[in-house]
């Protein structure tokens, strides 16, 4: 369950949109209005806000949006239901609301406009209406058990606008380039043969980054904007990681070996001197394998621990 807010000042607007009959709107609740016809509905809200003329944008307008996944239990009858505890959790009461649903689109979703002017004339709180709004949701979602998407992985491409395809192509070219970069140079080249450019954000005239942007198809997009685990610090410190844990392992690679090397040497010299013995032969499992069949499986779990750290 996702909510859309929306403030406004035109409730003819709003109204006229929440009962499109192109959207095949259904109208499933409503309270304070005249219900005779859309223009009818449309002075009762108009009437009311005119009791604190002072308020600039009387109209809200949220449409609560709901996964494919669950359509077969969402009758119209659980929408109401989830919509007036939706709006109790919100505050929003003591005023004028109608609510729609509309089945133009593949998701299930429902429209609620609301008079910010409540019944007796005062303005019904919007402070942090946002974030509230997603702590809602989610606490609705896990009571009624409805589907939670996973993440940017469940978005389907097809269906996205130019802009936002070119977004998730480049969240795609960047989860899977920066686990196998040491620095900024590797990501770079990598990104290029996907048709991406990157830019670095200058605090000032100085030479210190302060940001990232990449650029495909002519869109632009601070890294951040991309995914917040891609901002250009956050971007910095996994290459650096990734450039600190590769030298270690060929330093103790080099290490290993020479000690390997050094060790049979010795050994070999004093077996050469004994009489009737064959030469001493190094055997067994060579540590060069077992070392890289090692770091593939560190590199597997650390891109297993960061696609789990990727949030929507």
């Amino acid at each position: 369950m996702i909510a859309k807010i929306v403030k406004g000042k035109s409730f003819n607007k709003c109204i006229r949109y929440i009962l499109d009959k192109e959207k095949d709107a259904k109208l499933l609740e409503a309270q304070g209005v005249r219900l005779k016809s859309s223009g009818v509905i449309i002075h009762s809200f108009i009437t009311q806000a005119g009791l604190n003329p002072k308020l600039g944008l009387s109209v809200c307008h949220i449409s609560l949006s709901f996964s494919t996944e669950d359509k077969d239990k969402l009758s119209s009858e659980f929408l109401v239901k989830v919509t007036k505890e939706y709006m109790q959790k919100m505050g929003i009461a003591d005023t004028q609301y109608i609510v729609a649903r509309h089945i133009d689109k593949e998701h299930p979703h429902v429209h609620l406009c609301f008079n910010r002017v409540d019944n007796r004339g005062k303005t019904i709180c919007d402070k942090n209406d946002r974030i509230r709004s997603v702590k809602i949701c989610r606490e609705l979602t896990e009571k009624y058990g409805l589907h939670i998407a996973r993440g940017k992985e469940k978005v389907k491409e097809h269906r996205l606008k130019e802009l936002d395809k070119t977004r998730y192509e480049i969240y795609h070219a960047l989860k899977d380039a920066i686990p196998q970069c040491r620095n900024w140079d590797q990501l770079q080249g990598r990104l290029k043969e996907h048709g991406i450019e990157t830019r670095f954000k200058h605090k000032g005239q100085t030479d210190e980054v302060q940001g990232v942007v990449f650029t495909k198809n002519n869109y632009s997009f601070n890294g951040s904007k991309v995914d917040r685990t891609f901002s250009y610090s956050k971007i910095d410190k996994q290459l650096r990681g990734n450039n600190i844990s590769n030298a270690q392992t060929q330093a103790q690679l080099n290490a290993n070996q020479t000690g390997q090397e050094q060790s049979a040497g010795v050994i070999g010299s004093i077996l050469d001197g004994l009489s009737g013995m064959s030469v001493f032969q190094p055997h067994g499992e060579d540590y060069e394998d077992n070392q890289f069949r090692k770091r593939l499986d560190y590199e597997e779990k650390k891109r297993q621990r960061k696609k789990k750290g990727i949030r929507r």
